[in-house]
């Protein structure tokens, strides 16, 4: 299913399709997200169905900003390519995996050293011009806390290269990575306050990260609780948790699915 996510821009709510992953995203599913949220009586005055001032809202269709980011973080030797598959990441000695969380990167293709601005762009000029290929990897500052104060869940705070590594912001078959992508659109679309899940707690420290590295405003942040059923397991569609679309087809109200989370 396409992903989604509720934000607020300069006081209004506004819809961005996350579609990046092309395996799980089709146009049905977008149509029926659209669908099953508006009956949920949810409501957004800027998205990829009603258009707005910061489109396109879709982000497969917005490469470009992304390709600049990665262009700008390659350009100060913020990112490094690394060949590694996620098998062996997962496989790689002191790669722990909590959850759905990725396993923190050990390093093997991490530079000794961050390179200098000359270094670095020979480097790209010679090999990594574009993209694709490689994996590319944030190379975070180990031990530095990053702390916030979440809106609903109060303070947080992480260790860089403790509770998460190196992580990917462009994927070797030519597509920029979540963190990246969510990065570069809540700056451009003005955004001052995010509202989604708490299983992104974490996610939010590594881009917190890089809103740093690219000299732009960090947002406020608002993680809800997860919806879980009566053994409290999360909801999910690989545990045959039921799907709004499934609980209207049971004859479930809209406002008996919300008194229910």
């Amino acid at each position: 299913m396409a992903a989604r996510r509720a934000v607020e821009h300069h006081g209004q709510l506004l819809f961005r399709n996350e579609d990046l992953d092309a395996q799980r995203c089709r146009p049905e599913f977008v149509s029926a997200m659209l669908e099953d949220l508006r009956w949920l009586g949810i409501e957004w005055s800027e998205g990829p169905d009603c258009g707005g001032a910061c489109g396109p809202y879709t982000q497969s269709e917005r490469r470009e900003f992304y390709l600049r980011a990665w262009e700008t973080l390659r350009g100060r030797g913020m990112i490094y390519p690394c060949i590694c598959s996620r098998k062996d990441v997962g496989l790689a000695a002191g790669a722990p995996n909590e959850g759905d969380d990725e396993p923190v990167y050990s390093g093997t293709c991490r530079p000794v050293s961050v390179p200098a601005e000359a270094a670095v762009a020979a480097w790209a000029d010679v090999q990594y011009a574009e993209p694709a290929g490689v994996n590319w990897r944030f190379r975070v500052p180990d031990g530095e806390e990053i702390c916030f104060t979440d809106l609903h869940l109060g303070p947080q705070r992480f260790v860089a290269g403790r509770d998460f590594g190196d992580f990917i912001v462009w994927r070797r078959d030519d597509v920029p990575a979540y963190q990246l992508a969510v990065v570069v659109d809540d700056a451009a679309m003005g955004i001052t306050e995010v509202v989604r899940g708490a299983d992104l707690l974490k996610s939010t420290a590594r881009q917190i990260l890089l809103f740093r590295a690219l000299g732009l405003a960090v947002p406020a942040y608002f993680h809800c609780d997860l919806v879980r059923d009566e053994a409290g397991v999360r909801l999910a569609k690989r545990h045959d948790a039921l799907s709004i679309r499934k609980l209207r087809e049971l004859g479930w109200t809209a406002e008996r699915v919300r008194e229910s989370v």
